[in-house]
């Protein structure tokens, strides 16, 4: 789940009821499309019957955009194909970990090696070893490193490992940055730049939201404020380096850099929430390409090469506190499972080896983005881009977008048309304004230019 699923399901409606009995105009803005939802449609409608909301994670719903979620049958390199054999150049890549396309040959196979052997032992193995190792050669401020299931887990860890080093509770999150959907983390900001946290969801206990604060992406002074106003009492930073929960929002110059100095000053512990660029946007990551180490780092989606898995890691000083060398209990039945971590391995092994592979993406990323510009310019119509790297966002708003209220001020209305027309076109984008694109070294130039023909024909119909 990410940022912009909880936004949009209590924002918007979370479906549409078919209109006849076979779902034939679920998706009305399609008519006289090609996009078939018979099959879809009937999916859809007997899993709500047996989950909630018919999908296991909200955006999947379709609430933001209407019609029927599709339900996919298959994938390889840049495609998706849905279960009524719609094909689709897909940019949503499992959300993120897909950088090397989906059904890459040699992860596939080293995945079905590993399940030759056996699904899972709940016991260490030699892969897990070999996982960590190769993490910390290519992110150093990761001395050690804890497997787990998720980037939630990952992150929830982070921070009580942080409470417990600092012996401090409160926590400073950014809007619109999402770090999971652990009770700390789901708290809503209000009105103002330094306003202590209220549960915006329910089953959050107040006295936890009291326990986070929020500050505004790219703004130190909404920082330096909540440091202010809790003195000795900030336990952890946590920040995704690149926002991708609001869409995709890179940090300011000197943005980062001053959230360590803050910490280095405040003895608090600076956590990157690298679960969306670690291993995505340069081989170590964001912190990395800006220059800037945090004291932990939480990963996911490409160390699992697609499958479930998290991680976090950082300084031996700190990962040294968690059980059984230390006191701070984190466990995980099935963590560092066989199979995600044969995947996440041949994942990494491939972009250690290609490292020429950024530069590929950064020149694709940078065509594409060149290509909406170009069209947005030649329409007339004052929308915004962002991209870094591989990551990228078409916001219905006139730039900048540098935080989540100004992300906030697309126009919602004006990407369901977007999409869906796209949609028709064969261009599948994640099913929400606020959530981040991503491109993988399968999409090659022939289709950057057919999604700039259809992103042309759609945004000629906003």
């Amino acid at each position: 789940m990410v940022q912009g699923e909880w936004d949009d399901l209590r924002s918007q409606e979370s479906g549409v009821r078919i209109q006849n009995g076979e779902g034939e105009n679920a998706n009305s803005r399609f008519k006289g499309s090609r996009v078939k939802t018979k099959r879809s449609s009937r999916l859809f409608e007997k899993a709500k019957g047996v989950i909630p909301g018919g999908v296991n994670s909200p955006v999947r719903a379709f609430g933001a955009v209407g019609g029927y979620p599709h339900f996919i049958q298959k994938a390889s390199g840049a495609y998706v194909w849905d279960e009524d054999g719609n094909k689709f150049i897909d940019y949503v890549g499992s959300w993120g970990p897909m950088i090397l396309g989906h059904a890459h040959p040699r992860v596939i196979r080293a995945v079905r090696r590993a399940a030759g052997s056996g699904t899972s032992f709940g016991a260490p193995t030699e892969i897990e070893v070999k996982l960590a190792e190769l993490i910390r050669s290519l992110m150093p401020s990761i001395e050690m490193i804890r497997m787990v299931n998720s980037g939630t887990e990952a992150t929830m860890s982070a921070i009580r490992l942080a409470r417990a080093y600092t012996g401090r509770d409160a926590i400073i999150k950014f809007e619109g940055c999402y770090h999971g959907h652990a009770d700390s983390f789901l708290i809503k900001a209000g009105s103002g730049a330094a306003t202590f946290g209220v549960p915006n969801s329910p089953g959050v206990p107040r006295t936890v939201a009291a326990e986070t604060l929020n500050a505004r992406y790219n703004d130190l002074e909404s920082v330096r404020a909540l440091i202010d106003q809790r003195p000795s009492q900030i336990a952890a930073i946590i920040v995704e380096p690149i926002a991708g929960n609001m869409g995709c929002v890179p940090p300011r110059a000197g943005f980062l850099q001053g959230l360590r100095d803050l910490c280095d000053r405040e003895g608090i512990i600076l956590i990157f929430d690298e679960v969306m660029t670690g291993f995505r946007v340069a081989p170590g990551g964001a912190q990395e390409l800006f220059g800037v180490r945090p004291d932990l780092t939480t990963l996911g989606k490409i160390i699992g090469g697609g499958l479930p898995v998290g991680a976090y890691g950082g300084k031996k000083e700190l990962m040294a506190m968690i059980a059984p060398e230390g006191g701070v209990y984190q466990a995980g039945t099935l963590s560092g499972n066989p199979l995600a971590m044969a995947a996440g391995y041949e994942t990494l092994k491939i972009l250690s080896a290609r490292r020429r592979l950024y530069a590929e993406l950064e020149k694709t990323g940078r065509r594409l983005e060149t290509g909406l510009r170009n069209i947005l310019e030649k329409l007339g119509k004052p929308y915004t881009v962002n991209r870094v790297g591989s990551m990228f966002t078409l916001f219905f708003t006139e730039g900048p977008v540098v935080d989540y209220n100004s992300a906030k001020a697309s126009d919602t209305g004006k990407f369901k048309i977007y999409f869906g027309e796209m949609l028709k076109s064969g261009v599948y984008l994640p099913p929400s304004q606020f959530e981040a694109a991503f491109l993988s070294s399968s999409h090659k130039k022939t289709l950057i230019q057919k999604t700039l023909s259809a992103a042309k024909h759609a945004l000629e119909r906003v």
